[in-house]
């Protein structure tokens, strides 16, 4: 037990310094590539670099995981963000960092993906909820945290990169002190064996458990990269727009631990459908509230106490549904699910509020979070069906 805990804290810890380097990267980029004279349109192009490289890693993994174990995988995940990181400062080129961003997207999905399963495959179902919780919790706390990093340029360029490089390999090294683990193998034929049998079977099985990734991921970047354009356009000021957004973050940290304990308490299905029903209701208040800055602020914290834990619960509902030798598939196909999520959310977004005008943005968020909802209430999975009742 004692060695098991060990293991779960340091993953936890690989899990934070993710977060941490990717909330430092995407607004010091944006920021450096702004004062060098790059369009907008440019910009956001380039910050999907990282979930290229994610959608891009994402099929080739499963195979190597369960040849080589847990280990090696976040092993070489790691590596590849934290020489990415160092390199950035060596040739400053629109391409060059593209490509690094790609770079960082395959190592941080790895890095996710090893430490995800890992997690999902060693603990209990009675603890399951909160473990998760607190690898969204982590993941949170060093994205929020990340940002700050960028202070660091009044002094140079180049420090804020290095210096997120040497804490990731810190933490990296703790890697070396776990004994590699294997994800479960089952020879039972109801499972296939061939990866693509699996993907088939692990979305016929919890393709519904996919749905909060991808709403979460949709979610955040839509929040992050259109709303402070909407908010400009209906006239608030871009320093205040800088403190409301943070504030969706924030109320994900108050309530992710607690969630994932009621969600091992009362079902995984029940807590998803309350929160997201909640969540639409407050960006519904917000689309009538949106020109008063002070119900924005509430309304966001409220927004982010309930969806904001929408990836990990979904994590949890999908490692309930799946067997053991297809949790190495589900893991993938929430993280596939939550970067299309991101990808899409900006696009259709930003189509959104120029085709739309007067329309409120924030109906546009409501009604993403209520087709998930619905999907959720009206399907049943096999264990509901077996049982016979429907959640």
């Amino acid at each position: 037990m004692q060695i098991t805990n060990y293991r779960f804290w340091i993953l936890i810890a690989l899990v934070f310094i993710s977060g941490f380097s990717q909330g430092m990267l995407l607004p010091l980029l944006s920021i450096i590539l702004e004062q060098n004279g790059i369009s907008s349109s440019i910009n956001g192009l380039h910050a999907t670099g990282l979930y290229i490289g994610v959608l891009i890693a994402s099929p080739f993994m499963e195979k190597p995981m369960r040849k080589f174990g847990f280990k090696p995988i976040i092993f070489i995940g790691g590596l590849l963000v934290i020489l990415s990181l160092a390199i950035f400062p060596v040739w400053e080129s629109l391409w060059f960092w593209f490509i690094l961003r790609l770079t960082i997207g395959i190592g941080d999905q790895m890095l996710h993906f090893g430490t995800q399963t890992w997690i999902t495959a060693t603990t209990t179902v009675e603890t399951r909820g909160r473990s998760i919780a607190l690898y969204g919790l982590s993941f949170g706390a060093g994205f929020a945290l990340g940002p700050l990093m960028t202070r660091l340029l009044s002094i140079h360029q180049s420090v804020p990169f290095l210096v997120s490089a040497v804490l990731s390999l810190l933490v990296w090294s703790l890697l070396l002190l776990l004994r590699n683990q294997w994800p479960e193998h089952s020879v039972d034929p109801v499972y296939p064996t061939s990866s693509v049998q699996r993907f088939k079977q692990t979305i016929k099985i919890a393709w519904v458990a996919m749905l909060p990734g991808f709403g979460y991921g949709f979610l955040e970047a839509s929040l992050h990269s259109i709303f402070p354009i909407y908010g400009l356009r209906i006239g608030h000021h871009v320093d205040i727009l800088a403190l409301i957004i943070p504030c969706f973050a924030a109320g994900s940290l108050i309530t992710q631990f607690p969630l994932g304990a009621l969600s091992d308490k009362f079902g995984r299905k029940s807590i998803l459908i309350t929160v997201l029903l909640l969540g639409s209701l407050c960006f519904l208040l917000a689309a009538l509230w949106e020109n008063s800055i002070v119900a924005l602020f509430i309304l966001f914290t409220l927004a982010g106490m309930c969806v904001g834990s929408l990836f990990s619960l979904g994590i949890s509902y999908m490692t309930d549904l799946l067997p053991g030798n297809l949790l190495p598939a589900g893991n993938l196909m929430v993280g596939i699910m939550f970067s299309v999520g991101s990808i899409s959310g900006p696009f259709i977004g930003g189509y959104f509020i120029d085709v739309f005008q007067g329309v409120s943005f924030f109906y546009f968020i409501t009604s993403i979070l209520m087709l998930i909802t619905i999907a959720m209430l009206f399907k049943r999975t096999q264990q509901e069906q077996i049982g016979g009742f429907n959640l």
